[in-house]
C-alpha cells in the first residue's frame, strides 16, 4: 500500500514523497517499507513509486536498499556455519574478519563494482604468499546475494588473477632458517629432552609418526595398539571459545593409522607409567579413566584440582623453554617436526606416495613441497651414489 504526499521543506517550498510497503526482506523476514523525498509534482512521485515497484518486483526487494556486503555475509555465514566443522567455520570466520570485511563491509552490495574486486585481489596478492582462498570465500557472499536477487551479476567474476610474485627477499635468509631436523640434529634435540618425560614422548611421537599438533594432543590411549605397533590418527583437538573440543578430522586422507617403531612404544609405555604415577601423586586416581576416554597426554589443572587434554600452545611454550635451556640447539616450530618427519622418510627411501598417506595429506602437490626441502644428508647421498657411478 503506498502513499503519497505533499509537504513542505525547510526553506519553505513544496515538494512530494511517497511511503510504499515493500514485502519482507528476503534475509531477515521482516516487513520493509521505505520512503522517498523531494519530487517537485504528484505525477513524478507516482513514476518514481511505479519504477521502483517494477525494480523490487523483476529484480527482487534487496535491489535497491541499502543492505552491505557485511549484512549478506552475516546472513550467508549464519546458514552456513551449520554445514561444516566448528573449526572449518572458525577459520573462515576469521578470514572475513581480518581481509575481507574490511575491503567490502560497508559498502552496498548494489554498489560494489568489478574494480572494488580487482583492487581487493591485488590487495591480496601483494600483501599474501596465496590469495586464492579469499577470493573464493569472497565469491561465497557475492554468488548468495544473487541467489537471493540481491544482485544481477556477481563483480568477482570478472577479476584477474595476478602470478603469484616470488619473494626474493627470503633467498638470503633461506641458509639460516630452518624448516625441519636432519637425522643427526633430531637426535641431539631428544637427548637434549629425554629427562623430561612426557616432554620427550610428545616430541618423538611428533617426529616419527608425522602427527600434526591438534592429532598429538587429542590422543587416547585407545588409539595406541601396543600389540599391532599402530597409532590412529583420526581426531583433532580444537579450541573454540576457550574451549577445547574433540573432533574427528576434516578428510578421508587425514584420518589414518601409522605404524610405528618399537622404540617409540617403549618410550610411551614408560610415560604411561610414569603418567600413573603422576595421579596417585596427586591424588587424582579415581580420575584416571578407560583406554578409551584417557588422553595419552594431560596437565594438572590447578584451578579445576584435575588432570587435563594439553593446550595446543602448550606445545610451543614447551619447546620455546627447550631452546631457552639448550642455546646450541637449532631452532624449528613445532609443525616443523611434522617437516622433519617427512624429509627423514624421503632421505629413508620412501616414496611419495608412501609420505602422502603417512602424513594424511589429501594434495600431493603438499607432499611434493616437502620433498623440494630434502636434507643435506639425502643431497649428499646422491652426490655420492654420482660420483661412484660416473667413477671420473
Amino acid at each position: 500500500m503506498a502513499n503519497i504526499k505533499k509537504y513542505t521543506k525547510k526553506d519553505g517550498t513544496t515538494a512530494y514523497m511517497f511511503n510504499v510497503y515493500l514485502g519482507k526482506d528476503p534475509l531477515t523476514g521482516k516487513k520493509k517499507r521505505t520512503t522517498r523525498r523531494g519530487f517537485k509534482t504528484k505525477k513524478e512521485a507516482n513514476i518514481a513509486l511505479s519504477k521502483l515497484m517494477v525494480e523490487v518486483n523483476e529484480l527482487g526487494l534487496r535491489q535497491n536498499d541499502r543492505v552491505t556486503f557485511k549484512e549478506v555475509f552475516e546472513e550467508w555465514f549464519k546458514q552456513h556455519q551449520k554445514e561444516v566443522k566448528p573449526t572449518t567455520a572458525y577459520a573462515m570466520e576469521s578470514k572475513f574478519s581480518r581481509r575481507i570485511l574490511p575491503l567490502f563491509g560497508p559498502i552496498k552490495m548494489k554498489d560494489i563494482s568489478r574494480s572494488h574486486c580487482q583492487k581487493a585481489i591485488n590487495t591480496w596478492a601483494e600483501e599474501l604468499k596465496t590469495f586464492n582462498d579469499y577470493k573464493i570465500q569472497a565469491n561465497q557472499v557475492f554468488r548468495y546475494a544473487m541467489k537471493m536477487d540481491i544482485i544481477k551479476r556477481n563483480p568477482m567474476d570478472y577479476v584477474t588473477l595476478p602470478k603469484l610474485k616470488h619473494v626474493l627477499e627470503y633467498d638470503s635468509e633461506l641458509e639460516e632458517r630452518k624448516y625441519y631436523y636432519t637425522r643427526e640434529e633430531l637426535r641431539s634435540f631428544l637427548e637434549a629432552i629425554k629427562d623430561d618425560d612426557m616432554c620427550y614422548a610428545m616430541f618423538r611421537v611428533l617426529a616419527f609418526t608425522g602427527a600434526r599438533k591438534g592429532e598429538l594432543c587429542a590422543l587416547h590411549w585407545s588409539d595406541v595398539d601396543f600389540h599391532h605397533k599402530k597409532i590412529s590418527l583420526k581426531k583433532t583437538l580444537i579450541h573454540i571459545g576457550g574451549k577445547k573440543q574433540l573432533q574427528t578430522s576434516k578428510t578421508k586422507a587425514s584420518r589414518r593409522v601409522v605404524r610405528v617403531d618399537d622404540e617409540t612404544l617403549a618410550i610411551l609405555k614408560k610415560w604411561r607409567s610414569k603418567q600413573i604415577q603422576r595421579y596417585l601423586t596427586l591424588q587424582l586416581a579415581d580420575c584416571f579413566e578407560s583406554d578409551e576416554k584417557q588422553p595419552v597426554f594431560t596437565i594438572y589443572n590447578q584451578s579445576k584440582h584435575k588432570m587435563d587434554y594439553c593446550r595446543l600452545a602448550f606445545l610451543n611454550e614447551k619447546l620455546e623453554s627447550i631452546y631457552q635451556k639448550n642455546p646450541d640447539l637449532p631452532q624449528i616450530n613445532v609443525h616443523a617436526f611434522r617437516h622433519t618427519h617427512a624429509s627423514l622418510l624421503f632421505a629413508a627411501g620412501a616414496s611419495i606416495k608412501d609420505v602422502q598417506a603417512q602424513l594424511g595429506h589429501t594434495d600431493i602437490k603438499t607432499t611434493m613441497d616437502i620433498y623440494t626441502h630434502v636434507t643435506e644428508e639425502a643431497k649428499e647421498k646422491t652426490a655420492e651414489m654420482f660420483q661412484k657411478y660416473m667413477k671420473f
